[in-house]
C-alpha cells in the first residue's frame, strides 16, 4: 500500500508588469509577421488590382455563355420545347380527326339505330336482302394478279 501524499504545486503569479511585457513582445511579434506577409502578398494584389476589369468582364463572359448554351441545349432548353411543341401540335391535330371519326361514327350508329331507310339499305348491301319479287345480281371477286396466293389456297 502507497500512503505518499502529495504536496501540491504553487504557482507564482507573474506581476502585471511582467505580464504586460509579455503580451507586447508577443505583440511585436504578431505585427513583424503580418508585416511580412502583408509586404510578400502586395505585388500580387496590386497585379490583381490592375487586371480586375478584365477578370470581372472574363468571369461575366463566362457566365453569359454558359447561360445561353444551358438555355438552348439543357433539359428544358429551347431545342426540347421545340421538339416537345410540335409533338403538342401532332397530338392535338390526331385527336382532332380522331373526335371527328368518333363524331361520324356515334351519327352512323343513331342513325342505323332509328332511321328505318338506313337499316333497309344496310341490310340490302350487306346482307342482299331483296323485297318479294326483286332479283339480286352479285359480281364475282376481281381475279387475283399472278403470284399473288389467295387467302382460300392458303387454308
Amino acid at each position: 500500500m502507497d500512503l505518499r501524499i502529495g504536496l501540491p504545486r504553487i504557482r507564482i503569479v507573474p506581476s502585471p508588469e511582467e505580464r504586460l511585457r509579455t503580451l507586447t513582445q508577443g505583440a511585436d511579434q504578431a505585427e513583424a509577421w503580418a508585416e511580412k506577409a502583408r509586404a510578400r502578398a502586395e505585388p500580387v494584389l496590386e497585379k490583381l488590382y490592375a487586371v480586375r476589369r478584365r477578370l470581372a468582364t472574363g468571369a461575366v463572359t463566362i457566365v453569359a455563355i454558359w447561360l445561353v448554351v444551358h438555355a438552348m441545349l439543357g433539359a428544358n432548353g429551347m431545342a426540347v420545347y421545340r421538339a416537345k411543341r410540335a409533338e403538342y401540335q401532332n397530338l392535338q391535330k390526331q385527336i382532332n380527326s380522331l373526335q371527328k371519326e368518333n363524331n361520324a361514327y356515334s351519327e352512323q350508329v343513331t342513325r342505323l339505330k332509328s332511321d328505318p331507310k338506313r337499316i333497309e339499305k344496310e341490310a340490302r348491301e350487306q346482307f342482299h336482302y331483296a323485297r318479294p319479287g326483286e332479283v339480286v345480281y352479285v359480281s364475282p371477286d376481281p381475279p387475283a394478279p399472278e403470284g399473288a396466293v389467295s387467302h382460300s389456297a392458303r387454308k
